[in-house]
């Protein structure tokens, strides 16, 4: 598989030692210069980890150059619905996730089912706390975000999260921390007078989300369409 990387700072370099590790070729490498669209054309697919304020153009890019792109670049999701109709017109593919890593989906999936058995359980009180590494740009984190939305579809008391400490109690209370050279760890925590019920998945390094890229980018090859990461794994 012919790859072009978007994006080539830590995750970028994490990534490119998985695919030479599958045995895929590395056909372009894109950073802060830019994309050269003739070099993108040459790829089955590209892989775009960047900043929120570069990603939509980057998506762009490749959609009109018919390139399957696989994007975990977060923050930029105001313009997810403009990038997946553009998909669509030019007849290509993007697949998108707030995070790659397995382990994270297999999290989604506990997470979803444990807040539909908590409908029925007014007396618990949901909340969320996600930390990361001090140079993550986005708070909270796409994870925490993706979690609440899924915490919300369930529980019929809640609608919409903040991370204000005085908010409405229909709201879902996300917490934000920045800790130096922490990869990533998500907590979600069911609270009453009496007890206290909690999932938590903690990130160990980059490379669980790099193989989770590379096995989406492996998926997304010659597809047309807008998909998940649950189309990946099956889930």
């Amino acid at each position: 598989m012919k790859v072009a990387l978007i994006g080539y700072g830590k995750m970028g370099k994490t990534i490119e030692k998985v695919l030479l590790e599958r045995g895929h070729e590395i056909i372009a490498r894109f950073d802060r210069e830019g994309i050269e669209e003739e070099k993108l054309r040459q790829a089955e697919v590209a892989i775009e980890f960047t900043r929120p304020e570069a990603a939509f153009g980057n998506i762009a890019s490749c959609i009109k150059n018919q390139v399957p792109v696989v994007i975990g670049t977060t923050g930029w999701l105001h313009q997810y619905e403009e990038a997946a109709k553009l998909c669509q017109t030019q007849q290509s593919a993007i697949l998108y996730a707030s995070n790659f890593s397995l382990g994270v989906n297999i999290f989604f999936e506990i997470n979803r089912r444990l807040a539909q058995a908590m409908d029925a359980f007014e007396q618990y009180e949901v909340g969320i706390e996600e930390i990361h590494h001090t140079e993550k740009l986005d708070a909270p984190s796409g994870t925490a975000i993706s979690l609440a939305e899924q915490v919300e579809e369930q529980l019929s008391r809640k609608e919409g999260w903040t991370m204000q400490e005085l908010h409405g109690k229909e709201q879902i209370h996300i917490q934000a921390k920045r800790i130096k050279d922490v990869h990533g760890t998500h907590i979600v925590t069911y609270q009453s007078e009496i007890d206290t019920i909690q999932i938590k998945h903690e990130a160990h390094n980059r490379k669980g989300f790099a193989l989770g890229a590379v096995l989406a980018a492996e998926f997304l090859k010659g597809k047309k369409g807008v998909y998940q990461m649950k189309d990946v794994l099956n889930l």
